[in-house]
């Protein structure tokens, strides 16, 4: 077995894990990013596209927007459609700044990955077998053996546990230890990815057809989000009925269309776990929670974790000071609340102002006077773009 030793070992190479990669390198810490899937596969995953304004202002102060992602586009405009009439948020002058950066995840990994390596950075594809030892003590260890079956051990002073909800780390955790607070939202979405132009703002759209989503993934590329039924199959969904209910529900019937590349049907769930750490493991990203995907925070909740992550560990290498490492689990929860909160308030009100036929027309029309007033109340307007900018 090949020994070796470093200050932080990063289980999992998504948009936390590189992020603390990236971040520990800027605070002169040693870390070993460790990742079962190969590089295609890992650069290639398609998922969330928003950065939030707080995470922007974040990569900003550590030297990383440009690199990261300076020229993706951006907007400060969400489109909200009812029955086919549009409502735009966030027109005024003191959100501009406030920009929502249209970067699909897989460009953001992209890049992450190329900052980390050619800053010299040790990151490791194609690991499989891994295990975390000797949590509960002052040195834990990971192991894991490589693509030609060498197994390696790598001593290290914490583990950033990122592998997501299926990972090992999470996983690693003693029975009873963890909380577990898990909510089923009786939704389910299907996802479309197609070569079909892209809106000119994020579009969210409700309709007593149900909800609808269209949102950019590229100059040619958008991705459709259909509430569909809760034992809804892909094979339910073929190419003209897709079009049709996409058409149909955002009120566009001269919608242009466009081949279908993938397409997927699943449930909306929210998860966390509490505390986010144990012994000299600490929880991040979806290893910790899962949010529904309304707002787009579930990226930027491992973005947040991350920083707080590193200055946590910053401390202790650096200082001795051990503060933000016990409030590591109590400030990320904090964030993480709040954002389950906001994702489940527009959740509920963009599927409730839709199809009533499972709510009733009492909530129905509650839902709507929330959208409403979204958009004749400048407090409420405010209060709902410091949400979505990651300022409130």
């Amino acid at each position: 077995m090949a020994r070796e030793s470093t200050s932080v070992v990063v289980v999992g190479a998504g948009p936390a894990g590189l992020t603390v990669g990236n971040l520990l390198r800027r605070c002169g810490i040693s870390c070993v990013v460790l990742e079962r899937q190969p590089p295609a596969r890992v650069m290639g995953r398609q998922r969330a596209g928003v950065v939030e304004y707080r995470a922007v202002r974040m990569f900003e102060e550590w030297g990383l927007a440009d690199r990261l992602i300076g020229d993706a586009p951006s907007d400060e405009i969400l489109e909200i459609r009812v029955d086919g009439n549009s409502r735009l948020l966030g027109q005024d002058e003191g959100n501009a700044s406030r920009r929502m950066i249209l970067c699909p995840q897989q460009v953001f990994v992209r890049r992450s990955i190329e900052v980390f390596l050619a800053e010299g950075g040790d990151l490791r594809f194609e690991v499989a077998d891994v295990a975390l030892d000797g949590l509960d003590t002052g040195r834990p260890a990971v192991t894991y053996r490589d693509g030609a079956g060498v197994r390696h051990e790598i001593d290290c002073e914490f583990i950033a546990g990122c592998d997501g909800d299926h990972g090992i780390s999470r996983a690693s955790v003693p029975a009873g230890v963890l909380s577990v607070y898990a909510y089923d939202h009786g939704i389910a979405w299907l996802s479309v990815l197609a070569d079909a132009p892209p809106p000119q703002h994020p579009l969210l759209a409700v309709s007593p057809y149900g909800f609808a989503g269209h949102f950019a993934r590229g100059p040619q590329t958008s991705r459709f989000y259909l509430q569909c039924g809760l034992t809804d199959q892909v094979p339910d969904w073929p190419d003209e009925r897709v079009w049709q209910q996409v058409r149909a529900r955002l009120g566009a019937a001269d919608l242009p269309t466009g081949p279908i590349t993938d397409r997927e049907v699943f449930r909306l769930r929210s998860v966390v776990y509490d505390p986010m750490a144990y012994g000299r493991l600490l929880l991040l990203g979806d290893a910790a929670h899962i949010i529904a995907p309304l707002g787009g925070k579930g990226m930027n909740l491992a973005l947040h974790d991350a920083e707080v992550f590193v200055r946590a560990i910053r401390g202790v290498v650096r200082d001795g000071d051990h503060t933000a490492l016990q409030s590591y689990s109590r400030d990320c929860l904090r964030r993480v609340w709040n954002y389950q909160e906001f994702s489940r308030w527009l959740t509920e009100t963009l599927h409730d102002a839709g199809d009533d036929s499972q709510v009733g027309p009492f909530r129905r029309q509650l839902a709507r006077a929330r959208l409403d007033r979204l958009s004749n109340s400048p407090s409420a307007a405010q209060a709902f773009a410091d949400l979505l900018a990651g300022l409130a």
